[in-house]
């Protein structure tokens, strides 16, 4: 595949409509979206996270497409959607994007949402207010909720360097003024793939092609912003979806020290264990922070595993496929006492 081939051929399969959100005060931005599978198919909706785009989503539909109906957008800020200065990207506007995406581009009446990194945070967003709706009967209906590698717990995050000072309102024009769309792509490859991947690998290319278009790196001091909006909500927002009956999966890539799993074991034991619903927990071995494209066969089988209600709940390997993604928990009403476990089954 050659230089920036892979993200020539995502925008070449896409399309554009015009969005602006209820609030006043920003201008109407053009959105970029691609929607891959049969259009009779449940939908797939895939979140994307900071500061890339849908792009990242690229192999995973290449596997998925064939079960489902898959839709990806682009946020206002990222890969080919528009970018403007001082436009207030936010978590809030972006979950009322879905809303409208859903609701009015792709028509869906139920979607299965798959978020990733900063995505998820904007997903929690979206089905909360899904599920908070006065009228359900009036609103799509998010059947299931997966979550992988992001700080969805700032507390137990590990923010780079880089990450705090672009933050900083003082300290991002020094670093972004001498920062490329290549050199911005090069340094993620390094860091937060497993293996590390060159300037010339087709995902490090792509996101190298994304970040040039329309001067994405000139909005990354507004868009990572969403960190304090996080930090802001974080606790209100788990807090609300352990309370729901939302079947909530996460899959995390286990080698990333960014998003680390101990944010997803944290999340898991104390918001999603004891949860309504049907949750699953998978950690996915070899993959990093960008575990879709580390390991596409890995999150799909995973993703396959958790939406299938009547999969095996065996903890461990799903498959004796090598390096398959492994089952770590599922949620249960309560835990049982010590002497039930040596005496029943483990309650399921």
């Amino acid at each position: 595949m050659g230089v920036d081939e892979r993200a020539a051929t995502w925008q070449e399969r896409g399309a554009y409509f015009p969005w602006a959100p209820h609030d006043t005060g920003a201008r109407e931005v053009m959105i970029f979206h691609v929607e891959s599978g049969d259009r009779d198919r449940p939908v797939l909706l895939l979140v994307h996270g900071f500061p890339t785009c849908s792009v990242d989503w690229y192999e995973l539909v290449e596997r998925l497409q064939d079960r489902y109906r898959i839709c990806a957008l682009d946020f206002p800020g990222y890969g080919f959607s528009d970018k403007p200065r001082g436009w207030g990207y936010s978590l809030a506007r972006d979950a009322q994007l879905l809303d409208f995406y859903v609701r009015e581009v792709i028509h869906a009446e139920s979607v299965v949402v798959l978020a990733h990194d900063r995505g998820s945070s904007v997903a929690l967003n979206y089905v909360l207010a899904q599920d908070q709706a006065r009228d359900r009967r009036t609103v799509p209906t998010a059947r299931h909720l997966l979550l992988t590698n992001g700080n969805i717990f700032l507390p137990l995050s590990h923010l780079t360097d880089f990450q705090r000072l672009v933050l900083d309102g003082s300290t991002a024009p020094a670093v972004l003024g001498g920062l490329t769309p290549a050199m911005l792509a090069a340094g993620m490859g390094a860091t937060t793939f497993s293996p590390p991947k060159s300037a010339d690998h087709p995902a490090i290319e792509a996101l190298a092609a994304t970040f040039a278009h329309a001067d994405g790196v000139n909005v990354l001091h507004e868009t990572i912003q969403y960190l304090a909006e996080r930090a802001e909500h974080e606790l209100d927002w788990l807090e609300l979806l352990a309370a729901s009956h939302l079947p909530t999966t996460i899959i995390w890539g286990l080698l990333d020290s960014i998003s680390p799993p101990r944010v997803a074991n944290r999340v898991w034991n104390e918001f999603l264990m004891l949860k309504p619903g049907r949750n699953r927990f998978y950690l996915v071995p070899r993959a990093n922070h960008y575990l879709q494209v580390d390991q596409p066969d890995g999150v799909a089988a995973a993703f396959l595993h958790a939406e299938d209600p009547g999969s095996d709940l065996t903890p461990g390997p799903i498959s004796p496929d090598d390096g398959s993604p492994i089952l770590v928990d599922w949620s249960r009403p309560r835990l049982p006492d010590a002497s039930e476990v040596l005496t029943s089954n483990p309650i399921r």
